[in-house]
């Protein structure tokens, strides 16, 4: 971010050099204009005063834009402007509100490779993965439309004639979704398609270093709001960094914060919405087990594993960062997985031939560089990569391209933080295991539980693995690597992984608030438990 100091400076120079062809493509098709500094505060009108984020490409190193941010004074109109806007979303039918998410979905959907090529762009994961990441917001907007007319409560018996007990659902308030860097899109999707859906607004505070997809999604989805006669703050944006942040999570015009970021950002965040009672839902650190048995299909398992730990450049909540192979295959997987290691290449992510895209940030690199260097101090095998690309052609040169690595810790400690930390890139873990129990209790034995997943083709495995005794992770997989989770089932982990539910399943149940209503239509008021009060005297 750029402090207040050189702001004047900044903007008496030129915004940036020339951008290059293949980043003015992406942003002009999304009516972005990179020529001048975009407004990143939206709560019906577009604004922006406060202090000024570069959106930096990782790949290039070049500035794709200049956003300003939320000052204190439009943080707090947009959070009043919120609970306004609330208060009448709150009063439009469910169905309507389904219907307004059946045109999010149509204009996003129109949108999707434009959408996916800017997340690529900004973000750097590759082009398949940003336009899968559009599809995931697509898709969750689908489910909300039906879901829209199905959160029903239920009727409860009671034990009182003539009473009835009714459990209903009511619009919860206002809803902050602080989202992190690496699914900029999506997971913005998940909890506005489900925060719509319940009657609420719905405030977006981004990460600080993709305010591009913020701005484009938000011009998408106001842009229906504005047809359909909704006040534009039920969908609203403030960029900026850690000052807005908390403005956000400790504002008491916020009922619920839906925070995703590492686990110590997390931990703080639960602890100040907690402070004021509000509700918090918490998508934090995945250090995710894959535990390949002798009777693995390694046909499936290879490939999968090699997705879990590479895709995304190892940045992913759910990439696959342990890996513990039974003692009878250790050889045969490890050759053919580091066969496909060594056949990646770093590559621009815009390319649909790219496999491997950069790492987010310079500070995401040193990450990659401390691990590497834990894991040699420790003796550890590096038995591939374990550096960053050299002598990249331009515009690569620029970028932040690391190997993806495969080390063979001397032993499994999960107290070590070689095992118990997640480093939040493509560095691969490897254990040896000889009985299932072993590799479940390695699986547990982290503080994290977000995914885990068993290679296995016997029916005995699959029922420890699913069963009491088995993984304690938020996902459970078997036959299925560790990422790639789909939108229909609750998403979300256990333990320092925050325990959260987003997406599909039942996890609309929390951004409601719920009452239990009981009716008498009787010519009696009998109390409960048979209980007598009253004056016989």
């Amino acid at each position: 971010m750029i402090t207040r100091r050189a702001l004047t400076t900044l903007r008496r120079a030129p915004l940036h050099r020339a951008l290059s062809s293949r980043a003015s493509a992406v942003l002009s098709a999304l009516d972005l204009q990179s020529g001048r500094e975009l407004p990143g505060v939206y709560d019906g009108e577009w604004g922006g005063s406060g202090e000024v984020l570069q959106s930096v490409c990782p790949t290039t190193g070049e500035v794709l834009a200049r956003v300003n941010t939320a000052s204190p004074a439009e943080l707090e109109r947009a959070l009043e402007r919120s609970r306004e806007a609330y208060k009448v979303f709150r009063n439009v039918p469910a169905p309507k509100r389904g219907e307004i998410l059946r045109q999010i979905r149509e204009a996003l959907a129109a949108k999707r490779e434009a959408l996916g090529a800017l997340i690529s762009l900004e973000m750097g994961k590759i082009r398949t993965e940003g336009v899968g990441e559009v599809q995931e917001f697509v898709d969750i907007a689908d489910y909300a439309v039906g879901l829209s007319r199905m959160m029903n409560g239920r009727v409860v018996a009671s034990e009182r004639p003539g009473h009835s007990i009714l459990e209903v659902p009511n619009p919860l308030g206002v809803v902050a979704v602080l989202s992190a860097f690496n699914f900029p899109v999506a997971v913005y999707g998940w909890n506005l398609a489900l925060s719509l859906a319940a009657g609420n607004a719905t405030l977006w505070k981004p990460a600080p270093s993709t305010p591009l997809c913020s701005i484009a999604v938000t011009k998408i989805v106001s842009g229906v709001l504005e047809r359909n006669g909704i006040p534009g703050a039920v969908a609203g944006l403030v960029t900026g960094g850690k000052d807005v942040g908390v403005g956000v999570v400790e504002s008491k015009l916020v009922d619920m914060v839906s925070f995703t970021g590492s686990e110590a950002v997390g931990r703080q965040v639960g602890e100040a919405v907690q402070s004021r009672f509000g509700k918090v839902l918490l998508e934090l650190g995945g250090n995710n087990a894959a535990v390949v048995m002798p009777d693995a299909d390694l046909d499936m398992a290879v490939p999968s594993v090699f997705f879990g730990a590479v895709g995304t450049a190892g940045q992913r909540c759910t990439s696959t960062r342990r890996l513990y192979l039974h003692s009878s295959i250790v050889q045969a997987f490890l050759s053919r997985l580091e066969s496909l290691y060594q056949s990646v290449r770093p590559g621009d992510p815009l390319d649909s031939a790219t496999l491997l895209g950069p790492l987010h940030t310079r500070q995401a690199m040193d990450i990659y560089h401390n691990a590497i260097e834990r894991l040699q101090k420790s003796g550890a095998e590096i038995l591939t990569g374990g550096a960053a690309y050299r002598d990249l052609a331009a515009p690569l040169d620029g970028g932040n391209f690391v190997m993806p690595t495969i080390a063979i810790p001397q032993e499994v400690d999960v107290r070590d933080p070689l095992w118990s930390t997640e480093t939040f890139a493509p560095v691969l873990c490897v254990g040896v295991f000889d009985e299932l129990e072993q590799a479940i209790e390695w699986n547990n034995g982290v503080p994290q539980g977000l995914s885990s997943s068993l290679w296995t083709r016997d029916i005995r495995n699959v029922g420890k693995w699913i069963g009491p005794a088995g993984s304690d992770a938020g996902i459970v997989n078997v036959n299925v690597g560790t990422s790639g989770a789909e939108i229909g089932a609750a998403f979300g982990g256990n333990k320092s992984t925050g325990w959260g539910r987003e997406s599909g399943g039942d996890a609309w149940k929390q951004y409601v608030r719920w009452s239990a209503c009981t009716l008498n239509f009787s010519d009696a008021a009998p109390l409960a438990q048979g209980v007598q009060f009253a004056n016989t005297a």
